[in-house]
């Protein structure tokens, strides 16, 4: 099977696009964005957020009518002043201050190798729209649905599904895939390089509690008010030992405090188009510590215990950093520069975000 991503004549934008005014798009780049003319009828209603990455004189260019800011290093500098060390250098990280600048209540972000996917019918894949659709709908981490989700169109709860639990629980966080290039590490790639993916599974899925996932940040979205100061793409790339673990230690922060306030995951539609893969050798250098590490990181993970009083998700994820500095610090020294870190993000988040302006929530 040969896949192809959509083309523009394919697209069309939809009726009235959803959340206009309460949804930015974030986008991390080294390199002109010609690839937003593909999502032009999608994006083109909602504000960008750019954050560019690498050196700071280059000029990024934007194709015309769409409505956006642009952040490089200088301004990352100038806005956070010593916090800035806190955001990544040189690597896809830098997304997250993107996150922390935003107003809005939603977030979706992509990758500028991402184009619009097809569905086996052939019909453009509006991933904005089923973002959307998975964060105003429930999730139900508590029990497992044989369904999937019972909110999508021609399914519900299944026989023996409790009723007591039939509410669910608000979506912080709604994951999507990938066709074409699938998302691997440097030793799958190494090892299947020819490797594409041609299936188009048409489920949406809650993750339960107490289950860790591989967060990608490449087409993600999220609850801006009930997860945002979580999601915190760590220190990677220049200056540090690993890189391409931004999303993943997210991925597993997230979980955690999600699991712990009651909050749900949704993992599966949408799909993009991954157009490009990176370069398997880099990437091994950029993985290799983390692909040790992550044998003790992972179990780290699972046996958290939040304590009860952590009622936000700053103070979860103060308290997660403490952990991190106490439990991880002994794998290798760069987790006690890491923990550090996540309390400075925490601190410029706080400061870009009074508390008191995020629905009264006080960190």
């Amino acid at each position: 099977m040969v896949l192809e991503p959509a083309t523009a004549t394919q697209t069309a934008a939809p009726a009235m696009p959803q959340l206009k005014d309460e949804l930015d798009i974030v986008i991390p780049t080294i390199r002109n964005l010609d690839f937003l003319e593909m999502w032009r009828p999608f994006f083109q209603p909602y504000h960008l957020i750019i954050v560019q990455d690498g050196d700071p004189s280059k000029t990024i260019k934007v194709p015309p009518g769409f409505d956006y800011e642009l952040y490089n290093r200088n301004d990352i500098n100038k806005i956070l002043g010593p916090k800035a060390s806190c955001i990544s250098f040189k690597d896809s990280a830098c997304r997250c201050f993107g996150y922390m600048v935003s107003k809005k209540k939603y977030i979706f972000t992509i990758d500028d190798d991402c184009f619009v996917a097809k569905d086996p019918s052939g019909k453009a894949v509006n991933a904005l729209e089923q973002h959307i659709k998975n964060l105003l709908c429930p999730s139900t981490p508590f029990f497992f649905n044989t369904l999937y989700d019972p909110f999508r169109e021609g399914a519900d709860f299944v026989r023996g599904y409790p009723f007591s639990l039939r509410e669910g629980v608000p979506t912080a966080v709604s994951h999507g895939l990938w066709l074409n290039i699938p998302d691997y590490d440097a030793p799958t790639q190494l090892v299947k390089p020819l490797e594409r993916n041609t299936r188009f599974v048409d489920a949406v899925l809650t993750i339960p509690k107490g289950t860790l996932f591989p967060m990608c940040g490449m087409n993600l979205a999220f609850d801006r008010d009930l997860i945002g100061p979580a999601m915190y793409f760590g220190l990677m790339g220049d200056g540090q030992p690993i890189g391409r673990y931004d999303d993943m230690w997210a991925g597993w922060c997230i979980k955690v405090i999600c699991d712990h306030l009651g909050l749900g995951v949704k993992t599966g539609l949408p799909y993009i188009y991954h157009s490009k893969a990176s370069n398997p050798f880099v990437n091994l250098r950029k993985e290799y510590k983390g692909i040790f590490w992550q044998e003790e990181i992972i179990p780290f993970f699972q046996q958290v215990v939040l304590p009860k009083d952590c009622t936000t998700v700053q103070k979860c994820y103060i308290e997660l950093a403490k952990q991190v500095k106490e439990k991880l610090s002994k794998v290798d020294p760069y987790f006690d520069k890491l923990g550090d870190a996540m309390v400075t993000w925490i601190k410029a988040w706080d400061e870009l975000n009074p508390p008191s302006v995020l629905n009264g929530k006080a960190s």
